[in-house]
């Protein structure tokens, strides 16, 4: 008789669990690339609705550039203000909810806008419902980040981007035609109805998330999340690019409806606020960033985005309608591509605190604009189209600096490491 063993047994091998993220052709993709492009196109529909409408208000109201352009800045400013209390609700009450919320309360607050009596109220409004959107950029990012696998983030990154600038244009084109018919009120209760059926759609799309996990709200534990943010030097650059791409960007659209009305262009409102189609560009350039990273690497998109910005600034320097419109195709052009490669590193970089990362990069980002836009109108009123260049041409020069800092200190550690 053989004596018992006194091994143990061998350990049943550990069988892996299915990866459940999203992948490219699967139903569930498609459904949440189609809501996020809704929930983009109702945000920014309501974010950039009075973009278009800047020359009518000053022309009705009297207004200065520089003060009408309070209106879209007071958007971006409260929406800058509130995302990092969305992101804390979107870890305790989940991703879909809080962009369900954000999209559908700003939609009804746009409902409001068209009776507003002054420019005071009107700029009070604005606040309060870029507020009210910050729950969706806050939060969308994250949602991406946890559902979709690693190999597609780019390109979902890229379609959530092109998402935003096709609501972007639609907003602006929207509120400038409806304007020359109806003036600036008719233009705003009318991308109100457009966002609101943007919004639905979102709610009826939107798969369920499978890797969320809600987490209490700690204001301690966020504000340690926020400063170890703030301490990571490549999420830190990533900021700094957010914010001087959309400052070029917001001092350009501001601007550029005030140039093609008045000498020696002289375009009809109706025209001018048509300019806004070229935003068609930026939804290919967003969609094609995955595809310039996975070429050229991260650093060389953005250098190439920035030339490309420059590039266009200087172009629309010439007294000529052709270079004044090429040269916004490639400002439009380079700033979607450069946004689009620096959010998609953000969720990359940040393992932890997903939602608090990109929440700190589109703070940032919406600084920016609303930085850009008043400096760009201000420099406008007092000097015209070149002022509003130089302004751009600036944040863009700052942008290459940061750049080339990253490149050297890769080059530093490289060698080191050899």
């Amino acid at each position: 008789m053989q004596p018992a063993s006194t091994e143990a047994p061998a350990p049943a091998p550990v069988t892996p669990l299915p990866d459940l993220r999203l992948r490219p052709g699967s139903r569930a993709f498609r459904r949440a690339n189609l809501a996020l492009f809704a929930a983009g196109v109702a945000t920014f529909v309501l974010l950039y609705s009075t973009q278009g409408l800047l020359p009518v208000l000053s022309a009705d109201l009297g207004l200065t550039p520089g003060q009408a352009s309070w209106t879209a800045s007071a958007a971006t400013l409260g929406l800058a203000l509130a995302l990092l209390p969305a992101s804390a609700l979107s870890d305790r009450y989940g991703r879909t909810a809080v962009m369900t919320a954000s999209t559908l309360a700003a939609a009804l607050l746009a409902l409001a806008l068209p009776f507003a009596p002054d420019l005071t109220t009107l700029v009070a409004l604005r606040a309060l419902q870029g507020a009210a959107l910050a729950g969706l950029p806050a939060t969308a990012m994250a949602y991406l980040a946890e559902e979709v696998h690693p190999a597609a983030l780019a390109s979902a990154m890229g379609l959530y981007v092109a998402g935003n600038s096709i609501g972007g244009m639609g907003g602006r084109l929207v509120s400038g035609w409806a304007a020359a018919a109806w003036g600036w009120r008719g233009g705003l209760a009318v991308s109100a109805v457009l966002a609101l059926l943007a919004a639905l759609a979102f709610r009826l799309l939107i798969p369920r998330a499978r890797h969320f996990r809600p987490a209490p709200v700690d204001a301690r534990a966020l504000a340690t999340t926020v400063a170890g943010h703030l301490r990571n030097p490549l999420l830190l650059r990533l900021y700094a690019l957010g914010l001087l791409f959309m400052a070029v960007f917001g001092a350009v659209y501001n601007t550029v409806g005030y140039r093609l009305v008045s000498a020696p262009f002289h375009l009809p409102e109706s025209v001018a606020a048509s300019i806004f189609v070229v935003y068609l560009v930026g939804t290919a350039s967003s969609a094609s960033a995955g595809r310039l990273t996975a070429r050229w690497g991260r650093r060389g998109t953005l250098y190439l985005a920035i030339g490309t910005t420059s590039a266009g600034l200087l172009l629309s320097l010439a007294d000529s309608l052709a270079c004044a419109v090429l040269g916004l195709v490639l400002i439009t052009a380079g700033f979607f591509a450069g946004h689009a490669t620096a959010s998609s590193a953000v969720g990359r970089t940040a393992t932890t605190g997903r939602a608090q990362a990109s929440a700190l990069y589109l703070i940032a980002y919406y600084l920016g604009n609303s930085l850009g836009g008043t400096l760009g109108a201000d420099a406008y009123h007092a000097t015209g189209w070149p002022g509003t260049a130089t302004v751009a041409l600036t944040a863009m020069a700052c942008a290459a600096g940061v750049t080339l800092h990253a490149t050297h200190r890769a080059r530093a550690v490289t060698t080191l490491q050899a």
